[in-house]
């Protein structure tokens, strides 16, 4: 049986059954006072109509769902459409745009364009602790991409050089597979060495290209190599550890999805992106991980990343 042949992706109460299963596992919690006790289902008749998963609290008398407090809260999307979306974004390796969405969900491209972002929110692990550790690895480096209109490129033709592109800065654990990215303001050292220090466990060893935003790395970390990719060289020649092969790899899926998939990104929705890209790459099937469970994983992050239509800050793209 195919993982989209199950039934919560095609009958909406089985959707909810599965939905409590991921984020109550021990019974229903209620999102108004937390208690997890005198909790009653509310069950339909014949004179009244009920919602789908009903619930009310007998301490604070309020009644909820699993959906309150989450991504999903008030959306008239039926659920087990939400989890037909989910799926789709989690087992795209490259991204799947609202238009695609939109023909395979039968919904407006506006409603595809919303259900995304906020998917992509449920995907958003920019909270976790920093990545490395005693023994890790972790490269470092910059990309630069799309096109700032408020900065006018000096003596370059539209689309030639960096200056007036995003830049955008990732960091990515050998060890775990784990990946971080943000958006910075600019590519300085002042900019981004206190990122790297907030995101990287000072007993890591990191890796970079000689560029000279990253000289003053070693002070604060195990140990600092680089490459210098002006003179050719990818890998060092006395030690084969010191590369940044791997974060090119993570850049080079990214900058596929954001051109082929994506193709138009809003300055205001880049750290969304980042953090879909990020998610997929640090759940990846090299890591055992499969589409099942990394749709799973999406699920459990949708709890306290409410995100309203007005909020998202722009019209629909692709």
């Amino acid at each position: 049986m195919t993982v989209l042949s199950r039934q919560f992706f095609h009958d909406e109460a089985a959707a909810y059954t599965m939905l409590e299963s991921i984020l109550w596992p021990f019974g229903p919690v209620c999102p108004h006072c937390g208690a997890i006790d005198r909790i009653y289902r509310i069950k339909p008749n014949k004179a009244k109509r009920v919602r789908l998963g009903l619930c009310k609290c007998g301490h604070c008398r309020g009644q909820f769902t699993v959906k309150v407090r989450t991504v999903f809260e008030q959306s008239h999307v039926p659920l087990n459409v939400w989890f037909q979306a989910v799926y789709l974004m989690c087992s795209s390796k490259k991204g799947i745009s609202s238009n695609q969405l939109h023909r395979a969900l039968g919904v407006t491209l506006k409603t595809a364009w919303f259900m995304s972002h906020r998917i992509r929110a449920a995907m958003d692990e920019s909270a976790i602790k920093p990545i490395g550790g005693w023994g890790h690895i972790v490269e470092i480096d910059e990309t630069f991409i799309g096109h700032d209109k408020t900065i006018k490129p000096k003596g370059e033709k539209k689309g030639r050089g960096a200056q007036h592109k995003y830049k955008v800065l990732s960091l990515v654990d050998r060890a775990t597979g784990l990946s971080k990215s943000m958006v910075v303001d600019d590519v300085s050292a002042r900019t981004l060495v206190p990122i790297i220090r907030a995101n990287v466990a000072r007993e890591s060893r990191v890796m970079t290209d000689e560029a000279a935003q990253y000289r003053s790395l070693a002070r604060y970390f195990a140990n600092h190599g680089t490459v210098h990719h002006t003179a050719d060289q990818y890998v060092s020649p006395t030690d084969p550890t010191v590369h940044t092969q791997t974060i090119e790899g993570y850049f080079s899926i990214f900058k596929r999805g954001m051109k082929g998939v994506y193709q138009h990104c809003g300055p205001q929705h880049l750290n969304r992106y980042l953090a879909e890209f990020d998610f997929r790459y640090s759940n990846r099937k090299a890591l055992g991980i499969d589409d099942a469970e990394r749709t799973i994983k999406a699920l459990a992050g949708i709890v306290g990343k409410r995100l309203t239509y007005k909020s998202t800050g722009s019209q629909p793209q692709a």
